[in-house]
């Protein structure tokens, strides 16, 4: 123990310096005010000013780098703040210099802006992120205080008669005490701790706002002397400032915060119905008093009012919104939302005759990371994950978490030629480092990759995501940590095969061209495999060229035998069996593919033809390879409307119609392996699978 007494513990020097400037204060108004009273009154009173200034420069710097900008501002300010006390009480009591404004209204002044800046310092460190809920809402609140600052204090007192630099000081007041006011309820109603210190700054802040308000209002009055109750108010919010600074907590006055996603409390509420409804109900007080020269304020806060009001709900449905389609773990869009998502992304591309890719990445092992490493650092690898494969995205795609270590990725206008390289970018995205899960833990990780498109694999939404299901689960089973694309579904029911080849071969028996469908497809296969494609895609084509001609069961055989020329509503009944041919096709699971070429087969490569007008690439191949030997096969067999061509007649209008009608490279291939002898007779009649 000292010879002055215990120090208090450095815990509680806040509480301390706090109790003995209360004692100062109540010193400071037990002092005589005659004779030498009057000197210590002055001394007291900017001692005690002056202790804040110091006390919060010293803890300053004391903190650490990050925390002590904000409270050297505040320290900054409170040292002008003091000069101006000091100013003041040395003129007017010992000086009787008694002018207004004066060099302490100067100094006075001038500790806003160092306040506002410390302030802004402070709401930037808390919250890093952007938090427009908590900014519309003090603009809101900042609204109507403005107002009622004009209405009560700012307009009465620029309204006297009275020299333009006193109207300037007396106004410089209550429009700083308002910029301050605004950045302290935005400070108030952010996020960050609400610690000890945090409490006595806003002490603070609210004593010197209370304060400044009651000396306006009594220098419009006529009221305010120098020395009355204001001056234990103003004391009293330094006193807190210098506890501020002083309490354990004051570095967690600037440490960042997450920004909180749901600040609208029923406090909050009340507060901003309060607020909405101050600024119409001082339109009845206007009314009521008859004084309608502040009128159009009121009215323009009024409409600041809906306006932020609109914008508040505005922000609260787009953060619920965020929230219902945003994974909390890994910040990626939601299961929900990336189902929802594909159909729109598959009409888009259905109507441009385009295509979307879908991706489905699965974690390998990662039972084993969860087992091994806990669960902490099992997220902590999917959050790393996720920001891999987000990074190896393109803007415009969506990436999702589908299931608990499964991932999606939504590539409009991807088509099958690229499915292999963006699912091994994933994979490579993924693969490329370690992730780290501690200080010296690194754990290496890999991801299995099933992929397909629209319209390519599958023909609706649920079909896609189907398809590329099966295609990781090729991926698993085939070692994991590769990439499969356009798993095929196990071959179809025979029994449903064998009908819809009856339905080619009746509708082949009304044409009188018993064999047209078999040639075609036995021709389609030969070009696909020609031009390189895998055995599945050669049996796609085939099956595609079987039958082509399908949809025209449903057309009247009169109209189908007709030997005239077919009026509009024949042609329409004739042209509409492309559509019926891929209904057929389609009721067969899986055979989506073999439908979309039947659909095609009359779309002409320079988009005349129809159901779709398509043109060119847009075309399924196996479509412009049917279109070929479709009409290959009808000129070279009787028809009812006209006798067949003869070859050299035949492979005339192929040429004609190449680059038109037709695929100029299909045309090219199918006259080369005619000219070889590869292309036999539509009769040749034998059955193909």
């Amino acid at each position: 123990m000292s010879a002055n007494g215990p120090r208090p513990a450095p815990g509680r020097a806040w509480l301390g310096y706090l109790s003995a400037g209360l004692v100062a204060i109540a010193c400071y108004y037990a002092i005589p005010r005659e004779g030498v009273g009057i000197a210590a009154r002055v001394v007291m009173y900017c001692l005690t000013s002056t202790s804040a200034a110091v006390v919060v420069l010293v803890c300053a710097l004391r903190l650490r780098t990050g925390a002590r900008l904000p409270w050297l501002l505040l320290g900054f300010g409170q040292v002008v703040y003091s000069v101006a006390d000091c100013t003041f009480y040395v003129n007017h009591y010992l000086l009787g210099l008694t002018g207004y404004p004066s060099l302490a209204d100067v100094f006075y002044l001038g500790h806003y802006p160092l306040t506002v800046a410390a302030l802004l310092l402070l709401i930037g460190r808390r919250t890093p992120g952007r938090d427009v809920q908590s900014a519309l809402d003090a603009s809101v609140l900042a609204v109507v205080a403005a107002m009622l600052s004009w209405l009560y204090l700012i307009g009465p007192r620029a309204r006297l008669d009275q020299p333009a630099l006193v109207t300037v000081a007396s106004v410089a007041y209550p429009v700083m005490d308002l910029a301050m006011l605004a950045v302290a309820i935005r400070l108030f109603l952010g996020t960050g701790k609400r610690s000890g210190s945090f409490a006595l700054l806003a002490a603070n802040l609210l004593a010197i706002l209370t304060a400044d308000t009651l000396y306006v209002l009594q220098q419009l009055n006529g009221t305010f002397h120098a020395g009355n109750f204001l001056d234990a108010i103003w004391l009293a919010g330094n006193l807190a400032l210098g506890a501020a600074a002083l309490h354990p907590t004051r570095s967690a006055v600037a440490e960042p915060t997450a920004v909180r996603e749901n600040v609208l409390g029923p406090g909050r509420i009340a507060a901003l119905c309060v607020a909405a409804l101050t600024a119409p109900a001082m339109l009845v007080v206007q009314h009521a008093t008859g004084n309608f020269h502040d009128i159009p304020v009121v009215a323009a806060a009024c409409a600041m009012l809906f306006v932020l009001v609109i914008a508040r709900l505005a922000v609260l449905v787009a953060d619920q919104r965020r929230l219902a389609i945003t994974d909390a773990l890994t910040g990626l869009h939601t299961r929900r939302f990336f189902v929802a998502q594909l159909p729109i992304e598959v009409e888009r591309a259905r109507r441009a005759g385009g295509s979307v890719a879908v991706f489905i990445a699965d974690v390998d092992r990662f039972k084993s990371i969860n087992d091994g490493h806990g669960h902490p650092a099992g997220d902590q690898v999917l959050v790393e994950i996720a920001d891999r494969l987000r990074r190896a995205a393109r803007a415009g795609d969506v990436v999702a978490r589908y299931g608990g270590e499964e991932f999606a990725l939504l590539v409009p206008g991807a088509g099958p030629t690229e499915l292999a390289a963006i699912a091994q970018r994933l994979r490579d995205s993924v693969a490329g480092a370690p992730i780290e899960v501690s200080d010296s833990v690194w754990l290496a990780a890999t991801v299995s990759v099933g992929a397909a498109c629209y319209p390519e694999h599958a023909g609706d939404p649920a079909e896609v995501i189907a398809a590329a299901d099966r295609s990781l689960y090729a991926a698993k089973v085939s070692g994991r940590d590769r990439a499969v694309v356009g798993a095929v579904r196990p071959d179809c029911d025979p029994a449903a095969l064998d009908h819809l080849c009856r339905v080619a071969d009746q509708v082949d028996a009304t044409l009188s061209a018993p064999h047209n469908s078999r040639a075609v497809g036995r021709w389609t296969r030969l070009l696909a495999a020609e031009l390189g494609h895998d055995e599945h895609a050669v049996k796609v084509a085939g099956l595609a060229g079987r039958l082509h001609d399908i949809g025209k069961i449903v057309v009247p055989e009169a109209v189908l035998t007709k030997p005239s020329a077919l009026d509009r509503e024949e042609w329409a009944l004739v042209r509409a069996h492309a559509d019926h041919g891929f209904r057929l096709a389609d009721t067969v699971p899986g055979f989506f593919p073999v439908a979309q070429a039947i659909r095609q087969h009359h779309e002409r490569y320079d988009g005349t033809g129809y159901p779709q007008g398509l043109a060119g690439n847009a075309i399924r191949w196996e479509a412009r390879l049917v279109a070929v030997c479709d009409v290959w096969a009808a000129m070279l067999t009787d028809r009812p409307h006209r006798r067949a061509l003869s070859v050299d007649a035949a492979r005339d209008e192929l040429r004609s119609g190449r680059g038109s009608r037709y695929d100029p490279d299909v045309v090219d291939l199918f006259l080369d392996l005619h000219a070889a002898g590869r292309i036999d007779s539509p009769t040749a009649g034998r059955v193909v699978g």
